[in-house]
Order: C-alpha cells, then structure tokens, then sequence
C-alpha cells in the first residue's frame, strides 16, 4: 500500500482517507531540512518533481472536492431541519390534544351538571307526585268523614221516624209550643183537645206525613237547642260565665245575628282565646279559592279555618290582640303576639291591621301588616304575578312572604319544592322549613301581654 508520509509528524496516513481528494499517482513526500525551495517529490514513474507543482496540484483537487463536501452538510442540515418540523409538528399535534382534552372536560361537567339537574327534576316531580297522593289520601279521608256522618244522620232521621210515629198528641203539642216560644210568638192558651189538634195540625191522615223532610227534623230540634243553650259573644264571655272546658262552642259576636262554631281554647293561660286557625297534621287542604276563605273551612275540633268574614266580626267588636303558637318537629315551641288585631271588611279585601309584637318567635306578620288578603283566584298582593299560585295558599301576602302559616304541611320539617310554600314562619327556623303545629288565636286585649 502506498502512503503519504509527513517528515514532522511522521504518521502514516491511510490511503482511504485521501481518496475523495486525491486523483493523482500514489507518491511519497519527502521534505528536506535544509533546502529552502521546499520538499522533493518523487514519483515511482517520472522521479523527481518540485513539490511546489505538487502542492498546487494537491490544493486544486481538494478544492475541487470542497462542494462535495459542503453538499454532504447541507444534506444533513436538511435531514436535521425535517427532524425539527417533524418535532414541531409533535409539539403542536401535543398542544392541539391538551386543548382537547380541556374541551373535553368541559364538556363532560356540562353533561354532568345536565344529569344532575336532570336528577334534581325527577326529584321533585316524585315530590309532587307524593304530594298528591297526600291530597289525594285527604279527600279520600274527608269523604269517609262526610259519609259516616250521612249515616249518622239516617239513623237519627228513622230514629225521629221511629219517635214521630210513637208521639202523643200531647207531646206534640208541647213541641209546637216551644217552637212558638223561639220565634217569639205567644202560646195558646186554649186547653188542648185531640179535636182541635188534629184539626190544626194532623190535616193529613198519619203523623208521619206531616214531616216532609229530614232536614225538618234537624232545623227544629236546632231551634229547640237553641232556646237553652245561649250563644257568647267570644271565648273569654263562656269563661267568665263559667265555662272552663277547651271545646265547641256557639258564638254570636256583637252587631251581627251571624252565628258561627268555634273552638275555644280555655287552658291556655289565662283562657278565654277564640281559635282562628290551627294546623296540626297536614288533614285539610288549605289551598282554597276566595269563597271558600270568606266562609271557612275544615274541622272545628282539627285542622281549620274560621273564616275571613267570621273573623271580621269577631275582631270589630272590640279590641281583640293576636296570639301564634308554633311547634317544629324536634318539639320546640315558640310564641308571637300582637298588641292589636283586626280586620278591615270585604269591600277592602279583609285588609290585615295588627299592633306591636311580643315573643320569642320573631317577627314574621308586620312585614304583611296592612296588606289585603290574596288567594289562587283573588290576587291583592304587591307582587307583578299572584303570590297565592306559589305560597300554596291563602295569605295577607306582600311581595311574598316572612310567614305562610296557610301554606302546604310537609311532614318532616325540611322540604324540597321549587317554591317555599311551606307552613313557615321566616323568623322561627326559616322559610324552607314546614312546622309540625300552628295556632292562631284571638281574645280581648287587656293591655298586658299573655
């Protein structure tokens, strides 16, 4: 093998190496130290040549080879550039997944907030499915009521058959007596003889005849009640003639021949208190149109309400104050009382006046004070749509509600509706809790707080 040999270095240098520069005959530089005119070179063929010739030769064939070389560079730098678009295309492609994948999430808490309140919706409608079975269950029960007392009163009435059938002349005599007392006529004094009453009265061949009509029997027994039983003008009038017993009883109020049932609760210190209102366990349906309100509704001795215009007459008679007992589900119980309490009449929609508050309940009814009555179809509140649509009832309503004691009776206390028409009072555990036990009740103010 021929080499190239460098008397400075003296490394051998492979012939390999030198082939992509080197086109001319293998030959040997040999450089003398003590010449001037440069190396010898001498070629196995021609002998020896300057190595000036040489070395020109040399560096016009590595210059020759130098855009080769060059070109090899540029092909990696090419190779090295396609490297880094192909790395900037991952790095984008990466950027582009992040942002999908964020848009993804996104989307995802959509669909699940969507499937929440899809959840929350079936809720609610099982909600009012539950409720109306409850109302559904309420006039279920008050139509077993109405019929059992029907049937009380078809025993009464073949009772009265029974009597009337088996009655002396004698008997009825005296009965008809008494009815001429009650409408203040003055009896006969002419001595009864079975001549003169069968001509007056028995024109009809049997006695039985004579009373055409079960309600007869009723209205005159009622008359007869009457006579010895005096009605009260309120509560506080039966107790302080003696009647102490919580119960029924009848009342007259003054400047009015209306005559009206009513529950007097006589046991709650000092007694004497007329009850307006009372929910106790959710038996009565209190969402009511206007008539129904005006003229009350329910059981006297359970859930009921006395009746707009009963009211109005019992509070015109005097100065009568207010007192609202409330119980929740854990058994507490708390009181509101009002100084004053009345009425104004129907031809101001029974505008709602009452006086300065007591208890420890909070005050929820002075923010309604002055404010007319509103129900599902008689709409006086203060709000742009009817207050009574969402309460679930009928109110003193403002713009709507601190309190809603005529609202629906949720069992539990906390309720989940879309609107808060509980029976609450804002002030004593909120307007999303439904109280077990309510009371409204009215009796003379003597100036001093219960």
């Amino acid at each position: 093998m021929v080499i190239f040999e460098s008397t400075k270095t003296n490394t051998p240098i492979p012939q390999q190496d030198l082939a992509p520069i080197l086109i001319a005959p293998p030959h040997t530089y040999v450089h003398n130290p003590g010449s001037d005119d440069g190396g010898i070179c001498s070629n196995i063929y021609t002998g020896p040549t300057s190595c000036l010739i040489v070395t020109l030769l040399f560096n016009v064939l590595f210059l020759r080879n130098v855009p080769l070389f060059f070109l090899s560079q540029g092909r990696q730098i090419e190779t090295l550039q396609q490297l880094v678009e192909v790395d900037g295309g991952v790095v984008n492609e990466v950027k582009l997944l992040r942002k999908e994948s964020r848009n993804m999430n996104s989307r995802v808490t959509q669909l699940y907030m969507q499937l929440l309140h899809e959840i929350i919706r079936k809720r609610d409608n099982a909600l009012e499915g539950s409720q109306l079975e409850n109302r559904v269950l309420n006039h279920t029960s008050e139509m077993q009521q109405l019929t059992a007392r029907y049937r009380d009163l078809e025993h009464k009435y073949q009772h009265l058959s029974s009597l009337a059938s088996n009655q002396s002349a004698g008997d009825w005599f005296s009965f008809l007596n008494a009815e001429k007392i009650l409408n203040g006529l003055k009896p006969k004094t002419k001595p009864f003889t079975q001549n003169a009453y069968s001509h007056t009265f028995f024109r009809r061949t049997n006695m039985t005849a004579a009373l055409t009509s079960h309600r007869r029997d009723v209205l005159q027994f009622t008359k007869l009640y009457l006579i010895f039983m005096r009605p009260f003008k309120d509560c506080l009038q039966a107790l302080e003639e003696g009647h102490a017993n919580s119960g029924m009883y009848l009342v007259k109020p003054e400047n009015t021949n209306k005559l009206m049932q009513v529950w007097c609760d006589q046991r709650h210190d000092p007694g004497g208190w007329t009850v307006v209102q009372r929910r106790m366990d959710g038996s009565v349906n209190f969402f009511r149109n206007w008539e129904t309100y005006k003229q009350g509704f329910g059981n006297i001795d359970g859930e009921y309400w006395l009746g707009l215009e009963n009211i109005y007459w019992l509070t015109n008679q005097g100065n009568y104050k207010l007192l609202v007992t409330l119980e929740d589900w854990s058994g507490r119980k708390t009181f509101a009382e009002y100084a004053s309490f009345r009425l104004e009449p129907e031809a101001d929609f029974y505008r709602l006046r009452v006086g300065r508050y007591h208890g420890n309940a909070g005050d929820s009814l002075t923010w309604h004070n002055g404010k007319q009555f509103t129900t599902l179809d008689r709409d006086h509140d203060v709000y742009t749509g009817n207050c009574a649509h969402y309460q679930k009832g009928g109110w003193w309503y403002n713009a709507c509600a601190h309190s809603n004691l005529n609202g629906v009776w949720y069992r539990g206390g906390h309720y989940r509706s879309r609107y808060q028409d509980g029976v609450y009072w804002a002030e004593f555990r909120g307007g999303s809790y439904s109280l077990k036990k309510v009371t409204m009740m009215i009796r003379p103010n003597p100036n001093t707080f219960h």
